[in-house]
């Protein structure tokens, strides 16, 4: 089984913006029950389908493989829940771990979240001066959360 122990935090100022290539990624939600997700993800000319168990903490259960691109396009197009999710991404190595940092668009223009995957829950781990408050156990930060309550309906952020 994939397992996948991941922390998420929100920056603290914008120090992250001069550090690693944005990349665009565009996914959508084929299954978002918070039990399990089926996710589908077109990054950098590559799709990947993505099956993701209940959160347990911060770990889950986490299987990934690729899929055509074309057929991923197609699938994004015709069965993915809307809105998509939209996002720049940059991967910024930090103290012998890689920080990935998400820049939404579209309906979730304006959210920022920073992302950390570490070995254990209780690995040991430096943050950056640009890491600000963790919000790991907040579904709001969830991607599969966010095309049913976008960052834009938010009342308080």
């Amino acid at each position: 089984m994939g397992v996948e122990i991941e922390r998420k935090f929100l920056p603290a100022g914008d120090g992250w913006r001069t550090q690693g290539e944005p990349i665009l990624l565009r996914q959508g939600y084929l299954c978002a029950d918070p039990a399990r997700t089926v996710r589908v993800r077109i990054e950098g000319g590559e799709g990947r389908l993505t099956i993701k168990g209940k959160n347990t903490g911060a770990t889950r259960g986490e299987w990934e493989y690729p899929i055509p691109l074309p057929e991923a396009q197609e699938l994004l197009d015709r069965l993915c829940e809307r809105p998509l999710v939209e996002k720049y991404r940059r991967r910024i190595p930090y103290a012998g771990f890689t920080w990935e940092v998400d820049e939404f668009l579209g309906e979730n223009a304006g959210l920022v979240v920073a992302e950390i995957e570490l070995p254990s829950e209780d690995a040991v781990f430096d943050k950056p001066d640009w890491i600000g408050e963790e919000v790991t156990g907040d579904k709001r930060y969830y991607n599969s959360s966010l095309i049913r309550f976008p960052y834009s309906q938010w009342t308080n952020p």
